[in-house]
């Protein structure tokens, strides 16, 4: 095999890697949104990451849309930003987990740049609620970011059986999970197996469940004794071992 035969051989891996990043680097520039838990029921800050501005354009305003099943949202102060809420009336009062009549909702949460969000760099938003009891839905958030020349529409939403990669602005979504499970589906029964299992291990040490006898301070001492007379026996010995080859040599 001839050496440039053998260069273009490898550097076919190469490009293949390069052709796979290209693929995959306008999915990793969306919007996203990663809930610290989605748990039904749970309470959770989602964050919002913005990895980039409108074709070049700096980012003045985000405005994140709240799904109708979530009422009440509490936002993280960004220091670059200035964060209202927005609130739409409910057609029908309903009772919070407090027992509290609630007769609005947060529609959207908008961040209003003090500082705007140069293009090369990414900033994250953080959302507080309590999470719908509704195990197998997916909680979606439209948001819209404005930049100084230009508007991105982050909106769609895949129809029934759609693959979301297929969508060019996609809005950042994620599914509840069961009950009991974080955002990466371990659940609380995993936590007490290991739990049980490590409990098992201590007692099985010995061979027969019984916990092992402490050792007593009258132990210890009786150990340091016999060390100490066993330290001094070998110094008797050595001694006299000098001694006589003193002696023979003399």
């Amino acid at each position: 095999m001839s050496i440039r035969t053998f260069a273009r051989l490898c550097a076919l891996p190469a490009a293949t890697a390069a052709v796979a990043l290209s693929l995959a680097a306008p999915a990793s520039a969306h919007v996203t949104a990663t809930p610290s838990t989605a748990a039904a029921g749970a309470y959770t800050v989602v964050t919002f990451s913005v990895g980039h501005g409108c074709e070049g354009s700096p980012t003045t305003r985000i405005e994140i849309q709240v799904p109708e099943s979530v009422l009440s949202v509490t936002p993280t102060r960004n220091p670059y930003y200035d964060v209202e809420k927005t609130m739409v009336d409910l057609d029908d009062p309903v009772t919070d987990a407090h027992g509290n009549e609630v007769t609005e909702r947060v529609a959207s949460i908008v961040y209003t740049a003090d500082t705007p969000l140069p293009e090369g760099q990414r900033d994250t938003f953080e959302l507080s609620f309590q999470l719908p009891d509704a195990e197998g839905d997916v909680l979606a958030f439209p948001t819209v970011q404005t930049c100084q020349e230009g508007e991105t529409g982050w909106v769609e939403v895949p129809a029934e059986g759609q693959d979301v990669d297929e969508l060019d602005s996609p809005a950042p979504a994620f599914e509840i999970l069961p009950a009991g499970e974080d955002a990466h589906g371990s659940s609380d029964e995993a936590s007490d197996e290991s739990a049980g299992s490590a409990e098992q291990a201590s007692t099985d040490d010995d061979g027969a469940g019984e916990p092992a006898e402490a050792a007593t301070p009258e132990a210890g001492w009786a150990a340091l004794g016999w060390a100490g007379l066993a330290a001094g026996l070998l110094g008797l010995g050595a001694g006299g071992v000098a001694l006589a080859r003193t002696r023979t040599s003399a």
